[in-house]
């Protein structure tokens, strides 16, 4: 894009260096500021380096590349693509938006992208933090790291990893958990810079995100660095594997790569580590669950425990919470499958009987049958996925909480998508352009057609105002809200963001009891 004329440029100095950024509608916005060094070449799969700086004054009007991905002109039919060109290994960038780069001292909202560990970009128009700044007089920081496998791959103990201290290391992996950390205390060392508070800092995400949201929060090394977290349809029921289960992932990889090890992996370009990528989706996926041929490692060197589990002690104990998840997450990767349209009833209860046992598999059916009528099998399945990966888990985040004395805040999205004759209901990733409150950003969606822009406008009023003043106070709540209490085991308050919102008591009760029997996080 063309460089703003001069009368729109702000400039900030670092320790690293100049910055010069843009004016954009009243807010100055900092594009593509390096916060680590390229993981190129030797640095390839090794955890983040510091950046050695710049000389003069580095352009920061244009955003930089986002982490390399898979592509597909013209994109999915829901979100109509989550990642653009040009993509480049040197992606370790991230984007500052402020009202004014003063010694204001603002809260800070840090957005980490989600996009199933392969995709997404915090440089996305509809991620875009302006609407934040103006709105809230935040300093936004979006960022950028490495996803798919030069983010998630596994090398193992012997897969010459490098400590953030330049000792050779040995084992560990989790290198996008590198990236976030070594974001974070970028933020902490050079937020005030651009009138940021480094000791009010709110780190939000969706989906993946949110898993890395949670990692951050209940890291030893982020200790002091997170005040609030929001969590954003968090699936916090996968089901992440150790070192010796993701070793044989690892080694599927390596065969679709035509590699032999690390080493060799290191000298092929990243568009055809990315190709061998989109072989292990295929080889990973099951029917019945969401695909994920890239997760998190519980390698017990950078990541100790699921993620989930670490906001229940220690120091996240202490952090103030918001969690939620949308009425049909799983509606956004099987409502438009043909093949999921098709399932059987026998198919689904096979399914069921995965989690819950042959003998309790038809009563489970039958319960999730009542609670939607005329459900068909397909949408059983879904509301199952729903309640497996996102849901349920999210409440028993909150019930655990709650219990310990730290409560949350918890919310359902159910305002329904009438796009494709309402197939997708309110399906994963429909809340954020409400959150974000920016449509305009997000003209290329599919799954925003149809919605009345009356109702469509309320309702991101509502939820983007809520966020605000959660970032801002660590409660949700502002004038044009009804009033929402944190989540407790006495009335479980839940806010249903719909076309009329409400607090409701229990509202994803039936879910609740209808899992319980499995243990809490």
């Amino acid at each position: 894009m063309p460089n703003p004329p001069a009368q729109d440029r702000t400039v900030v100095d670092l320790p690293a260096g100049r910055l010069c950024g843009a004016i954009d509608g009243g807010v100055a916005v900092f594009r593509a500021v390096p916060y680590a060094a390229p993981p190129v070449g030797d640095l390839r799969w090794r955890p983040a380096r510091p950046h050695a700086g710049w000389s003069g004054t580095r352009d920061a009007t244009t955003d930089g590349p986002s982490a390399p991905q898979m592509y597909v002109e013209g994109g999915d039919p829901v979100l109509g693509g989550h990642g653009s060109p040009p993509f480049d290994e040197d992606c370790l960038t991230l984007n500052v938006w402020t009202p004014a780069a003063d010694d204001a001292r603002r809260p800070v909202l840090v957005w980490i992208h989600g996009g199933g560990f392969v995709s997404g970009s915090g440089s996305l128009p509809g991620y875009s933090g302006r609407t934040f700044a103006r709105d809230g007089d935040l300093v936004v920081v979006s960022i950028n790291y490495r996803i798919g496998p030069l983010g998630y791959l596994y090398p193992g103990e012997n897969g010459d990893g490098v400590g953030d201290d330049g000792d050779d290391g040995g084992e560990g992996g989790n290198f996008w958990l590198t990236d976030q950390l070594a974001a974070l205390r970028w933020v902490k060392e050079n937020i005030a810079a651009f009138g940021g508070d480094p000791d009010c800092v709110t780190v939000a995400g969706q989906s993946g995100g949110a898993v890395s949201t949670a990692a951050l929060a209940g890291h030893p090394r982020t200790e002091g660095l997170i005040r609030r977290v929001i969590l954003q349809s968090p699936p916090f029921g996968l089901d992440l594997p150790g070192p010796a289960a993701y070793l044989e992932r690892t080694a599927a990889y390596l065969e679709l790569a035509g590699a032999k090890d690390l080493a060799e992996l290191r000298t092929l370009p990243w568009p055809e580590l990315i190709a061998a990528g989109a072989g292990l989706f295929a080889q990973t996926v099951r029917w019945g669950y969401w695909p994920t041929p890239f997760l998190p490692v519980i390698d017990e060197v950078t990541l100790t425990g699921h993620p989930a589990q670490a906001l229940l002690g220690g120091a996240a104990a202490g952090i103030d919470v918001m969690i939620g998840w949308t009425r049909e997450e799983a509606n956004f990767g099987f409502a438009l499958d043909e093949g999921y349209a098709a399932a059987t009833r026998e198919q689904v209860v096979d399914r069921i009987a995965e989690t819950f046992g042959s003998e309790a598999a038809e009563g489970v059916y039958a319960a999730y049958e009542r609670a939607r009528p005329g459900a068909r099998p397909a949408d059983v399945l879904m509301d199952l996925i729903t309640d497996e990966l996102f849901r349920v888990p999210a409440l028993r985040l909150a019930e655990a909480r709650a219990e310990a004395g730290s409560p949350v805040w918890a919310y359902q999205f159910d305002l329904p998508t009438p796009a494709y004759e309402g197939r997708l209901g309110a399906a994963h990733c429909l809340e954020l352009p409400f959150v974000f409150d920016n449509f305009d950003q997000w003209s290329h969606a599919p799954f925003l057609a149809g919605l009345a822009p009356a109702v469509r406008d309320g309702l991101a009023y509502a939820m983007h105002r809520a966020w605000i003043a959660f970032v801002r106070t660590g409660d949700p709540n502002h004038p044009d809200l009804p009033r929402w209490r944190p989540y407790d085991t006495r009335t479980r308050t839940t806010m249903r963001f719909d076309s009329v919102v409400t607090a409701l008591d229990d509202l994803a009760g039936a879910s609740r009891l209808l899992h319980t029997p499995t243990p809490l996080i």
